[in-house]
């Protein structure tokens, strides 16, 4: 198996945004994609308010659920965290761990990473490692120096190509509207691939890498037809379905 026949996956973050009313969008992305199944894996991760809710709004169809960040720990005095099991137990498929946003603002470091996502293989979750470099990082030429080093001190050795996702997210173009050239993003890809192929082996190769950075209807299809770029993890244009559906019509929604 390549990056190349990867079935691809795109993730739609909801961050801390949603409430009850915002079940509609995740309902008519239910249905879009029933009309005309896409050559994709879909999933939504909304807070974890949602996420009992949302599993009721997409029973029986092949959108996907997902949290946003678990405690390393399945139980325990740790007052407002929730476990892996218990995202898996509301109706969770998977897990989103390490992103710019928890490393920055949380300070959760490599090691802290790779523990949750140990223990989003432990609930029996596939784990969304996220990776990428910061402005400063970018400027000093370290881009793909910062992220195989992420990806070394986030990545458990249990990782397979089933339980782990990765997802490239330079942390200058989140939610900034700028996003790197193909260029770029194709030679970050080819690095992370490497890195993990010369780790995992075949399952390196079979793992699916997403591109993630203010991600849009406008620029997905350059995007996602970068070689080894398996699909997407989407931020603020995941909140609306039409916006949602409009970077999943890549894969033919």
């Amino acid at each position: 198996m390549t990056g190349a026949s990867v079935r691809p996956l795109v993730a739609g973050n909801w961050k801390m945004n949603g409430l009850a009313a915002q079940l509609a969008e995740a309902q008519a992305v239910r249905d879009a994609i029933a009309k005309a199944a896409p050559k994709a894996d879909v999933m939504l991760c909304p807070p974890a308010t949602l996420l009992a809710q949302m599993a009721w709004t997409v029973k029986g169809s092949n959108v996907l659920l997902g949290g946003q960040d678990c405690h390393a720990e399945a139980a325990g005095a740790f007052t407002g965290d929730i476990s892996a099991e218990m995202l898996a137990d509301a109706g969770a498929r998977a897990v989103i761990v390490g992103h710019s946003e928890r490393r920055a603002l949380h300070g959760e470091l490599d090691r802290q990473v790779r523990a949750k996502a140990a223990a989003a293989h432990r609930a029996g979750l596939a784990a969304i490692v996220c990776v990428g470099e910061t402005a400063g990082e970018r400027a000093a030429g370290l881009t793909e120096e910062v992220v195989r080093r992420q990806l070394a001190g986030s990545l458990p050795d249990a990782a397979t190509a089933a339980n782990t996702v990765v997802a490239y997210e330079p942390v200058w173009a989140i939610g900034t509207g700028l996003t790197p050239t193909v260029a770029d993003v194709a030679r970050v890809h080819a690095a992370i691939r490497a890195a993990l192929t010369d780790r995992f082996g075949g399952e390196g190769r079979g793992m699916r890498i997403l591109y993630g950075g203010s991600v849009k209807p406008s620029n997905a299809k350059e995007l996602l037809a970068i070689n080894d770029v398996n699909g997407a993890l989407v931020g603020g244009a995941s909140l609306k379905a039409a916006d949602f559906l409009g970077i999943l019509a890549f894969y033919g929604t």
